[in-house]
């Protein structure tokens, strides 16, 4: 019977014998021993073939990366039992070159027995630890369908660790990650569970569903306080001290998880209650645990307390700030996206003229000035990006300029599009089409075309179906 074993061993030999060559001289032009040639070809039973090995013989016979390897499956499988030393290096070279379509077969012959789920989850933290993320997501994703214990750490940190590669531009599938995500968040180490759920609150920032996001705040507060304390006691109680391994210093999961619960209370217009939450990361020097690392960031926290107090202070009317916000904003430019954003929707709230801050801060506000290594792919500055130009369409219709207030809401649309908040696009779609008489033709042709993606790649607005959803 020829299984697939042999039929490597005769396109060995057929190419062996089409090239001229002794067993000799092939094991001199591949690098291999023209004994364990031998034991490979002749063996009885035949020697079996190292993935390096075949990968040598295929380039020294002029085959290109990955000869053979379809039928390389059943090598790891010696009498149908798994030599896992021998799957480990098919399967990490399969990830180098992206064969996975022989790391599925694989997967699925190892999952006839469910206890390789170990081996497996183990592979994909190596190569996870490597930076390899991309290429470790296939065996975190088999890891979630095969385990078998249902509350296992390793399924937590397979779920997390999909999550967070997960993590893109677009909203919708920001959302469906988080969704999948939410319900191992609380089975995941300590170090892991804090970034989790920071990152499930950014998500629902994107998404400005803000009562959800204060629920993810208050779990992080509850969870880094734990913490703290814990850390806290060991630091005291230890002479050699190691902090616990995080992706961020303790002190950021401490300090946002007051700063995401402000910035929900601000989205809901709670003010006050917002500003005693700020009041909790401007000044963390107090905090015990703290690497070079740590104190930058909490000169980073008091940086951005006093910016949002400032922009309390402003969303709550109060216009004598304007001229120190202003001038702290100079001093930090990072800033005045976001502070713009809101400026203009308390101007809109209480009456009061910007033009000369719009003018001011011009450049600063212009999307496309944006560099590509920094903020352009990052949802949450796109999604400032929408509100600020939404904010703006009001102010301007306000002082009657509607070719300027839609030429801003087009904006806000495309925006909206381009990470698919699917929220977004419908409150500004209600918008245009309240506006829709005022709009000049260019516009309409432009609306037109966004809400049917013709001639872009974006994602396609199906736009009877969103517009069903506003009636």
């Amino acid at each position: 019977m020829i299984t697939n074993t042999t039929t490597i061993r005769l396109e060995i030999e057929k190419g062996i014998r089409q090239k001229g060559h002794s067993l000799s001289s092939f094991g001199k032009q591949a690098g291999i021993n023209r004994g364990i040639i031998s034991g490979i070809l002749n063996g009885n039973p035949p020697k079996s073939i190292s993935i390096r090995q075949l990968d040598l013989m295929a380039e020294a016979l002029g085959h290109a990366e990955g000869w053979m390897y379809e039928y390389y499956v059943d090598e790891c499988f010696i009498n149908e039992k798994a030599d896992w030393r021998r799957i480990k290096a098919f399967l990490l070279r399969c990830t180098e070159i992206g064969r996975y379509d022989c790391i599925k077969e694989v997967l699925d012959r190892l999952m006839e027995d469910l206890n390789n789920t170990i081996s497996i989850f183990g592979l994909a933290e190596e190569l996870y630890d490597e930076g390899k993320v991309q290429e470790s997501l296939p065996f975190y994703e088999c890891v979630i369908e095969n385990e078998k214990h249902q509350h296992s750490e390793r399924l937590a940190i397979s779920h997390y660790r999909v999550f967070r590669a997960s993590i893109g531009e677009n909203t919708e599938d920001n959302f469906r990650a988080a969704i999948r995500f939410e319900p191992f968040r609380d089975r995941l180490p300590e170090n892991l569970i804090l970034d989790g759920l920071l990152n499930l609150a950014i998500i629902y920032y994107t998404l400005q569903n803000w009562s959800i996001m204060e629920r993810f705040s208050d779990e992080l507060r509850s969870v880094i306080k734990t913490v703290y304390a814990i850390e806290e006691k060991k630091l005291e109680d230890t002479k050699n001290y190691e902090s616990l391994d995080t992706e961020k210093p303790l002190v950021v999961y401490y300090g946002q998880s007051y700063l995401i619960k402000g910035a929900a209370l601000e989205h809901q217009g709670k003010y006050k209650e917002a500003k005693t939450y700020i009041e909790q990361y401007m000044d963390l020097s107090w905090f015990k645990i703290l690497d070079d690392n740590g104190k930058e960031e909490v000169l980073r926290l008091s940086h951005f307390a006093t910016a949002n107090m400032y922009l309390i202070e402003v969303l709550m009317g109060n216009t004598a700030v304007l001229d120190d916000y202003v001038n702290f904003l100079d001093k930090h430019p990072d800033e005045i996206l976001s502070a713009m954003s809101n400026i203009l929707k308390a101007a809109n709230d209480y009456n009061f003229d910007i033009d000369d801050l719009l003018i001011k801060f011009k450049d600063s506000l212009d999307f496309d000035n944006l560099s590509e290594n920094s903020y352009s792919k990052v949802a949450i500055i796109i999604s400032r990006y929408i509100n600020f130009h939404y904010q703006l369409a009001i102010y301007l219709a306000k002082k009657s300029k509607y070719y300027d207030a839609i030429e801003n809401l087009l904006k806000s649309l495309k925006l909206s599009i381009k990470i698919y908040n699917k929220n977004k696009i419908l409150d500004i779609i209600a918008s245009i089409e309240k506006a829709k008489n005022l709009a000049k033709p260019a516009q309409l042709i432009e609306y037109e075309t966004m809400l049917k993606g013709v001639g872009n790649n974006e994602k396609i607005i199906d736009f009877n179906n969103l517009t069903s959803e506003l009636n």
